[in-house]
């Protein structure tokens, strides 16, 4: 019962910021970036709290195309993976790449200096990308899972042979 009543006084205090700042419905944002977990957080200045989610999510999926990308000491795995990637993917992966990490500046900037207007900007600035990248993001996935029996059998002798 006192887990729910922190998720309804999350809920509350997200309406004010979210009426103040003109941010998505607390139902979108939770479900892309999780917020919820924000109520086991104590904290006066909810909206921080909240861009970290989003800003820990959209990091985490920036470091994950940088790998693809530039796969220096990259997991086994992930050669795999961009085996199975064609020209198309790889510009997509490149422009979500470039996008993320433009974010990332920003992000870094927040950090540096407080501002409650930058922060809310932020988060419906990321909200934004986030629904824009997604969609391509699904489209490697999809060329990844298409294509992804077809490349490892076709290479499976692995490094001993």
């Amino acid at each position: 019962m006192e887990e729910k009543s922190k998720l309804e006084k999350l809920k509350k205090n997200y309406e004010v910021i979210k009426r103040k700042y003109d941010l998505p419905d607390f139902r979108e944002l939770n479900e892309d970036f999780q917020i919820e977990k924000a109520a086991e957080v104590e904290t006066d200045i909810l909206i921080r709290e909240i861009r970290k989610f989003m800003a820990d999510k959209l990091g985490g999926y920036m470091r994950f195309i940088e790998t693809l990308l530039n796969p220096v000491n990259a997991p086994m795995f992930v050669f795999s993976i961009i085996k199975t990637l064609g020209t198309e993917e790889r510009k997509k992966a490149s422009d979500i790449y470039k996008k993320l990490t433009k974010n990332e500046i920003t992000l870094i900037r927040l950090d540096t200096e407080f501002s409650e207007e930058k922060e809310a900007e932020f988060v419906r600035y990321s909200y934004d990308l986030w629904k824009e990248i997604k969609r391509d993001f699904l489209v490697i996935l999809d060329k990844i899972n298409q294509n992804w029996d077809n490349k490892s059998e076709a290479n499976n002798k692995g490094y001993f042979g």
